[in-house]
């Protein structure tokens, strides 16, 4: 019997087979969900297809959350399979690439900054608000996915900090908003991956090498281990636990000087 098993979880991010996002779906599916896949264009169409094969769903969906448009589109597309889910997981964050490199201040811009934050913040709460319809009276469970950069000043990652440092907040205001119907809201602030969208920050490939130098246990974090925890995190097994921030990085988060 698995943690999940008659649970449906629509996860919304994934773009590669070394995504956050993939890992965590994987997870949920070999503990008993149901998966639908969002992509964001029709290049990554046929690639999100291909992994909803191998979890055994057709559920495939456009959603890009720059659109409000599509932010509704995707539920009501989602309504012809199921007629209602269990588990939303946000996986999105995206800020100009020029942004972060170098000194934060130099770097900075107006736009910029607004679509770290629209992109990488916003959207959990748009996703979150859309969907609570079709989640109520099931003991759903969202849950998105941070990094220590939002609370501590990390080199390059500059203004994905403050989106990050956005999203850790919206957490805990959607968790208030939320609760009440019985919907549960949490992330986890997962440990450097060699994961595509890591590959745009500046200097990621020397950070993985420091974190498995000096974090507890002298390793990296991997996908598979983010989706387990996530997985534990979604599941009735957590059914207590809400606005929180669950950290999974192999202990890094709690070492002072290194």
């Amino acid at each position: 019997m698995g943690l999940l098993d008659n649970k449906r979880a629509l996860v919304v991010g994934v773009a590669s087979n070394r995504s956050i996002a993939w890992g965590i779906a994987q997870a949920m599916h070999r503990e008993g969900a149901q998966i639908a896949l969002t992509y964001q264009n029709e290049k990554l169409q046929k690639r999100v297809e291909k992994f909803a094969s191998e979890l055994d769903s057709k559920i495939t969906l456009p959603c890009d959350v720059s659109s409000d448009t599509q932010i509704q589109t995707v539920f009501g597309d989602l309504s012809k399979y199921w007629d209602s889910f269990d588990i939303l997981v946000h996986s999105i964050a995206f800020a100009p690439r020029e942004l972060l490199d170098g000194e934060y201040l130099k770097n900075v811009t107006r736009e910029g900054f607004r679509i770290a934050h629209e992109i990488s913040s916003y959207s959990f709460s748009a996703l979150a608000e859309a969907s609570r319809e079709m989640m109520k009276g099931r003991k759903g469970a969202m849950l998105t996915l941070s990094y220590l950069g939002a609370v501590r000043s990390m080199p390059n990652y500059n203004v994905m900090g403050l989106a990050k440092a956005s999203l850790e907040a919206n957490v805990r205001y959607m968790a208030s908003s939320l609760g009440p119907e019985g919907i549960r809201v949490n992330a986890i602030s997962a440990g450097p991956i060699r994961t595509l969208a890591a590959s745009g920050i500046a200097g990621m490939r020397d950070f993985l090498t420091h974190v498995e130098s000096t974090s507890p246990l002298r390793r990296n974090v991997t996908i598979e281990e983010v989706g387990n925890a996530a997985t534990f995190l979604c599941s009735d097994s957590a059914s207590a636990i809400t606005g929180e921030i669950t950290y999974v990085d192999c202990g890094f988060n709690t070492i002072g000087m290194s």
